[in-house]
């Protein structure tokens, strides 16, 4: 996603590499020597931060005595984050598409500052994608209201999706925390499988970066009880699609997962 970001407002003036691919989990991550070697070898290093990249936090924190090293996020009002402990926010910002908008300008500015020649390309470049993200919020908003509201409850692995949940009216439960560091316990998988019973919940998301095991469990535990849950769809959470498919880009990730999330629960 930070890679979409950097790409979208540099456009031909920077060369963007990606550490991390599909399928990955920033939460787990740890950077190899090659790793650390690109990030040597970079001008600037742009990455989410709020503690998203957990295990990669030192080595971003030592690049940033080196060179311009930008945490995209925490140029977002705290006021507009959630807080899930005193000065911990949750970092999951992306799925609200409005909230995410607005890591546009620590890009534009860090770009601008490092390459002032180019720096009006990047206020143009930037002012265009901010208006096809606020185009897709309205979208998000318009596909979501679909959904009958007793039926807008999001169950996935781990607790990525409550900016979704806040920005276009869903309730949302995991079985994780915001971290997949965190690992999940029996107590947590049985409570949530009341939970789905008792609401009659027929559709559950596995997502791409995550174990499939404890959805599996969830699933598992739902049928003792009678109860018949499916899988409704796989959602891009920590982590966007192959490069070259609409869900390698940030905009394609955020439909791909509005309409499984509508097809699966209207």
């Amino acid at each position: 996603m930070v890679a979409d970001l950097v790409e979208r407002v540099g456009g031909e003036h920077v060369s963007v590499t990606q550490l991390m691919g599909e399928g990955i989990d920033p939460h787990l991550y740890k950077a190899s020597p090659g790793d650390v070697a690109q990030l040597n070898r970079a001008d600037m290093v742009f990455y989410s931060g709020l503690h998203l990249e957990g295990k990669m936090g030192d080595v971003l924190a030592r690049m940033g005595r080196k060179k311009p090293a930008v945490a995209v996020a925490e140029g977002i009002d705290k006021g507009r984050l959630l807080e899930v402990a005193e000065d911990l926010y949750d970092p999951h910002v992306w799925f609200d598409v409005a909230l995410w908008s607005e890591t546009l300008a620590a890009v534009e500015t860090a770009l601008a500052g490092f390459d002032p020649a180019h720096a009006a390309d990047y206020r143009r470049q930037a002012e265009a994608y901010r208006a096809e993200l606020a185009e897709l919020d309205e979208e998000c908003k318009r596909r979501i209201a679909e959904i009958p509201a007793d039926h807008r409850v999001l169950v996935t692995a781990h607790d990525a999706f409550h900016y979704f949940g806040r920005a276009y009216g869903v309730e949302v439960k995991a079985i994780q925390g915001i971290s997949t560091q965190a690992e999940a316990g029996i107590k947590k998988i049985n409570e949530l499988v009341d939970f789905i019973a008792a609401r009659g919940i027929k559709a559950v998301f596995v997502e791409t970066s995550v174990n499939e095991r404890n959805i599996e469990a969830l699933v598992e535990g739902c049928r003792a009880q009678g109860h018949a849950v499916k899988v409704g769809g796989q959602l891009f959470s920590d982590a966007m699609g192959k490069p070259g498919t609409p869900e390698g880009t940030y905009v394609g990730m955020v439909r791909h997962n509005v309409e499984a999330i509508v097809k699966a629960l209207e």
